[in-house]
């Protein structure tokens, strides 16, 4: 059966009230027609040295944001004593609430470590960023704001069933009718940035970016290492695209890594060259391993947040390197209203410099959150599938001072719950609602979509969308991921890693999906690692 769209607009008024950052912990990324959101897991310190777990390293980061040690925000609704993540809510508590975010770090990062031969810290791995890695065909909404589509299919578990919640940014235009970019580069050049695949990878990216920005696009290029320096003051590209290009090449890593000295110095030089009537945006690539100045993260987050009331700039964060700091880069983009992505190869790199920044920096949605209403008389439980930091208090969903995420065109973002269906359930399944601010106007806007329980395919393998089961064996591998971790409980009816691997290269071989081909590769790598 078909997807259900049924769309309601509603115009809200409403003064809008000073922002106040509520971040997660964690990574992503940003995405063009690749399905971003991003979202966060919790904290973890745990570092391995090759023995032991296996795990790949998950360098120790101070928490900051309000966090408590165990990545949960104070005053969250955590896990409480004897509780696990990810436990099923209870009755009567049919609503589900967050904030968007169209990161995608995770993912990537999850495939760099298994081609590495370790597996993934549990704390790396958010299975919204692998689902919002995938495209996916949602209806698109001709002006800014959200299409809404729900849709689902029955699993192998008992009652169980996948609905997907999907929400759609109006389709990218072209480059000469986006806004002018103005766009600081804070580059780390530490000595750790020397390894193959960091600062030459960025150099490469750079290189070919400066032939495909407007002439009317202005950067600036901000190195840290111990101390940081302002390479290239703001420039107009116009006639100037050769002092970029040498300002590129001159960059050599050296020393240790003062984050905090590149951001603080990253901000100023934004600041200073802040043009009005342009995206201003920082653009942080490193491997987040702070390890000289502050380090504490408060330091560093206040200063973001402060920039980006003040001035509204805000953070694009590229993570690199086999051992990076996952969880501080998250936090920086999540105070800075931004978005967070990771690299590993020239072709990753390329795209996310030459492709989706310049043609992405525009924005079509402020503090943007769902929320999802499941309907008591059909449905018996429900967990929502990641999102562990950016969920938001039911009663705050239409408060327009809490927090939510900044969304651009041509993104997707993909909610996805495991839900138990009461048996013989019929009529009304669940209403998905998405609520925003206009990004110049601040005027809040909603966009709703109902389900009907009639409207689950019968099988999710043999009768469902595409899109849905891509999303399914993203989410599903990350849950076979994190099962290490007691913090989290696996979900209901998931295949095991081998089945997994199957109908990924099914559906890879099917539709001839390069990206689907990848995660299929890391699955079966994953399948020789896991017990």
């Amino acid at each position: 059966m078909e997807r259900t769209r049924i769309h309601r607009t509603r115009r809200l008024q409403g003064t809008l009230i000073a922002l106040t950052a509520a971040s997660g912990l964690l990574l992503t990324g940003c995405g063009g027609d690749t399905d971003d959101s991003g979202q966060s897991s919790k904290a973890d310190s745990r570092q391995d040295s090759g023995g032991g777990s296996g795990y790949a390293p998950a360098p120790a980061q101070s928490n900051g944001s309000g966090e408590q040690q165990d990545g949960r925000l104070n005053g969250d609704q955590g896990d409480t004593e004897g509780e696990r993540e990810g436990d099923f809510a209870p009755s009567p508590d049919y609503l589900s609430t967050f904030a968007l975010d169209v990161d995608t770090a995770s993912y990537g990062y999850a495939r760099r470590t298994l081609a590495d031969g370790h597996r993934p810290d549990p704390s790396t791995v958010r299975p919204e960023e692998f689902v919002n890695s995938f495209r996916q065909d949602y209806e698109r909404p001709e002006g800014n704001g959200f299409s809404v589509t729900v849709d689902g299919a029955r699993t192998n578990g008992e009652d169980w069933s996948l609905v997907r919640v999907g929400l759609a940014t109006r389709a990218a235009e072209g480059d000469s009718k986006r806004p002018p970019a103005a766009l600081t580069f804070v580059i780390d050049v530490s000595g750790s940035m020397s390894e193959p695949g960091r600062l030459d990878l960025a150099q490469d990216a750079l290189r070919t970016m400066t032939n495909r920005l407007r002439d009317d696009d202005s950067v600036a290029i901000v190195t840290f290492s111990d101390e940081a320096e302002t390479v290239l003051p703001m420039t107009r590209l116009d006639n100037n695209r050769g002092e970029l290009r040498e300002a590129v090449d001159s960059l050599e890593p050296t020393d240790s890594t003062n984050l905090a000295a590149g951001v603080e110095t990253g901000y100023e030089t934004a600041v200073e060259g802040l043009r009005k009537g342009a995206t201003n945006r920082v653009v942080l690539l490193s491997d987040a391993l702070a390890n000289t100045g502050s380090t504490d993260a408060d330091t560093i987050l206040e200063r973001i947040a402060s920039e980006r009331r003040e001035h509204g700039i805000t953070l694009f964060g590229v993570g690199v390197g086999s051992d990076y700091g996952d969880a501080l880069m998250e936090q920086l983009a999540d105070r800075g209203d931004g978005h967070t992505t990771y690299v590993s190869t020239e072709e990753e790199a390329e795209k996310v410099f030459c492709e989706e920044l310049p043609r992405h920096v525009d924005l079509t949605a402020r503090d943007a959150k769902a929320q999802v209403s499941f309907d008591p008389q059909t449905v018996a439980e429900f967990r929502l599938i990641g999102y562990d930091n950016r969920q938001v208090a039911d009663e705050d969903f239409r408060d327009d001072r809490v927090d939510g995420g900044e969304v651009g065109p041509g993104h997707t973002a993909t909610a996805l719950y495991a839900v138990r269906t009461k048996p013989g359930a019929e009529g009304h399944l669940a209403t998905a609602t998405v609520r925003w601010l206009d990004p110049d106007s601040r005027t809040p806007h909603e966009e709703s979509a109902d389900m009907e329980a009639s409207s689950l395919h019968g099988d999710l393998w043999a009768a469902s969308p595409y899109g849905l089961q891509v999303a399914a064996v993203a989410a599903y591998f990350a849950d076979s991921l994190r099962q290490s971790d007691a913090r989290w409980s696996g979900l209901p009816g998931r295949p095991s890693i081998s089945e997994l691997s199957y109908h990924a290269h099914d559906l890879a071989r099917d539709h001839e999906d390069k990206d689907v081909y990848d995660l299929a590769d890391a699955i079966e790598t994953a399948d020789g690692m896991l017990p």
